[in-house]
């Protein structure tokens, strides 16, 4: 039995959502930019019906809202740790664990959602940036509060292509067309220089760089979102073609759209077909979420 979405009480707002009519898409790719071993093809056609989603990532701002309203502790709170890019810690800060297989991540005291680079910092100047360091089940709290829910990953997809068929990104093929930066990624070597040539080193606002052909912004780059289903590296497990949802269980959630630390020498996830697993209790400052509704 494929895992039930949350119930929704009915009283979200749908202010900052754009209503999608749904149909069929081509789901997936399996091109040069492709992972295999991330289970992004074969592409197939799948059958979405109409939605509500937010044309924005939630922000800080109405993450505040929501933690204000319900005193509610996210899980990096409870952990009193989150994992922070290096390159955005002071020179001095003092040494701490670093991920075993990424070193550029370090595990640092005090980072939560509300000092998104650790004790040292706060939200002044962020307020409209999206919310980081929420775990999938935080996620899923605010969703229970403003009344809405995490998106499949189809229906994300489908969201974040923009009406456009098996195209890399939500505008086209092409990275940067016309040499213009249209989302929020690494640019430079990574880890170690970034031109910021797109503006931004770390997070930049939610409605930053022009919209999609649906109205939504930064679908790729900025931050990883979030959505409802379980990983699993192939989309031969799933169980329908029509408003799938992914396999019943797992160990991971599926997150989609990559964020400002992609870069194509290692991570070429910042694109509509990438996608990546983490576990529904993490948290890092290049994650958070958007929401749906039911329509």
């Amino acid at each position: 039995m494929t895992e039930a979405l949350p119930a929704v009480t009915g009283n979200a707002s749908l202010d900052g959502m754009v209503l999608l009519g749904g149909g069929p898409f081509a789901m997936g790719a399996e091109d040069a930019w492709a992972y295999p071993n991330d289970g992004e093809g074969p592409v197939r056609e799948v059958r979405i019906g109409s939605f509500w989603i937010d044309a924005c990532a939630v922000s800080n701002a109405q993450f505040t809202q929501f933690a204000e309203s319900t005193r509610f502790t996210t899980e990096a709170e409870r952990f009193e740790s989150s994992f922070v890019f290096a390159g955005l810690l002071p020179d001095d800060f003092p040494p701490t664990q670093a991920a075993a297989q990424a070193p550029w991540w370090r595990k640092v005291e005090g980072a939560d959602w509300r000092h998104p680079d650790g004790p040292h910092s706060s939200l002044d100047g962020r307020l409209g940036h999206p919310v980081v360091h929420i775990s999938w089940n935080d996620a899923q709290a605010y969703c229970a509060w403003a009344g809405t829910r995490l998106p499949t990953e189809a229906e994300w997809e489908f969201a974040a292509r923009g009406g456009l068929a098996q195209q890399v990104f939500p505008w086209g093929d092409e990275l940067e067309p016309n040499g213009e930066h249209l989302m929020n990624v690494w640019q430079g070597d990574f880890p170690g220089a970034n031109t910021v040539a797109d503006g931004y080193y770390g997070t930049c606002p939610v409605d930053a760089f022009p919209m999609n052909g649906f109205g939504l912004y930064n679908t790729t780059g900025n931050v990883w979102e979030w959505t409802a289903d379980w990983f699993h590296p192939s989309f031969r497990e799933r169980d329908s073609s029509i408003d799938p949802k992914g396999p019943p269980q797992g160990t991971s959630k599926v997150q989609k759209g990559g964020s400002h630390l992609c870069h194509h020498s290692y991570c070429r996830r910042y694109r509509t077909a990438a996608r990546n697993a983490s576990t529904p209790d993490s948290s890092t400052g290049n994650v958070g979420f958007r929401c749906v509704r039911n329509a």
